[in-house]
């Protein structure tokens, strides 16, 4: 399905199969002599079938096409090697580029995994069923890195980058402001919370989301085109709902470790999560995984504001009020 956003800008709606997400919207600027395509979908062939008819109703040639990517999850990321020529441009930011380059595997991820509580026995479950594992990509293609305020041409727009940290360490929008059009990649969602997980001890991601969107919220924006779902109007109001949903989650968090010391397995165990599943034990393993790490990301800005601490039990983390 394709919707026409404003003169030259629309959006693809790529089927997103095997995740609750549902969908991708990724945003084609049509130029005179190049193209620009906004994130891709998963390394899945319904991805590819959906991407490839939208483009050809648009008569966009991908030998005239460069490619924005937000972010590097396999959702946004996982396509684009089926989709470039030898011309195209890829934009993309910095700390994932770097990511990408060093990358070890998914071992280290596993490991911080067990040391945060994840049961031994369900780990290898776990990555089975990520996405990024089943529709990703492991090519690393050449890339040009951009940074905060770096501008993008295409036709009769000029984009602006913005580095907006947080659900990915080196996650980026876009704003064109000619129509005011604010493209949100997965840094705000309409009617869905973008999902917040850390992995890493060094991490705060959840303390850089919440700056980032300090940073966009006086962004002057008609339009919020989401990475999934209902593109919608109210920027401001959006942000607000998202900042109280996190302030929540911390006071939910201080609650469950007001009860006792919990590795951030057992603290997500606790925690109140908008799936359909009668308990915690019902909850498919890959949801569990996303809610652990978002665990995680609470408890290290909790544990940094010194609102409670951290300590090594055995081989494993936990967390308590004092």
């Amino acid at each position: 399905m394709i919707k026409k956003l404003a003169n030259n800008i629309f959006c693809i709606k790529i089927p997103l199969p095997e995740t609750p997400l549902k969908s991708l919207n990724s945003v084609v600027f049509k130029g005179k002599d190049r193209n620009l395509v906004i994130d891709t979908g998963l390394n899945h062939d319904s991805c590819f079938a959906a991407m490839t008819s939208g483009l050809t109703e648009l008569g966009i040639d991908l030998n005239r096409t460069d490619f924005f990517i937000t972010h590097f999850h396999a959702d946004h990321f996982g396509l684009l090697h089926r989709l470039i020529t030898p011309d195209s441009r890829i934009y993309f930011n910095r700390p994932e580029a770097e990511l990408m380059e060093s990358w070890e595997g998914w071992e280290p991820m596993l490991e911080a995994a067990k040391v945060n509580g994840f049961p031994a026995e369900q780990l290898r479950a776990a990555l089975e069923n990520h996405p990024g594992f089943k529709h990703g990509s492991m090519w690393k293609p050449a890339m040009q890195v951009i940074h905060d305020d770096y501008e993008i041409r295409v036709g009769d727009y000029t984009l602006r980058a913005i580095e907006t940290p947080g659900h990915t360490l080196g996650h980026i929008c876009l704003y064109e402001p000619e129509n005011k059009i604010f493209i949100a990649g997965d840094h705000v969602l309409g009617d869905i919370t973008p999902n917040i997980q850390c992995w890493e001890e060094d991490e705060n991601l959840l303390k850089d989301y919440l700056c980032s969107l300090d940073k966009v919220y006086n962004l002057p924006v008609d339009l919020v085109v989401p990475g999934h779902r209902t593109l919608f109007t109210d920027l401001k109001k959006r942000i607000d709902e998202l900042k109280i949903h996190h302030q929540r989650r911390l006071e939910e968090v201080e609650t469950i470790l007001s009860k006792g010391s919990f590795d951030a397995y057992g603290t997500a165990s606790q925690m109140t999560w908008e799936i359909r599943a009668a308990s915690w034990e019902d909850f498919p393993i890959a949801q569990k995984w996303f809610a652990t790490g978002e665990a995680i990301s609470h408890l290290h800005l909790l544990e940094q504001e010194n609102r409670i601490q951290k300590h090594f039990s055995a081989d494993r983390i936990v967390y308590s009020q004092g």
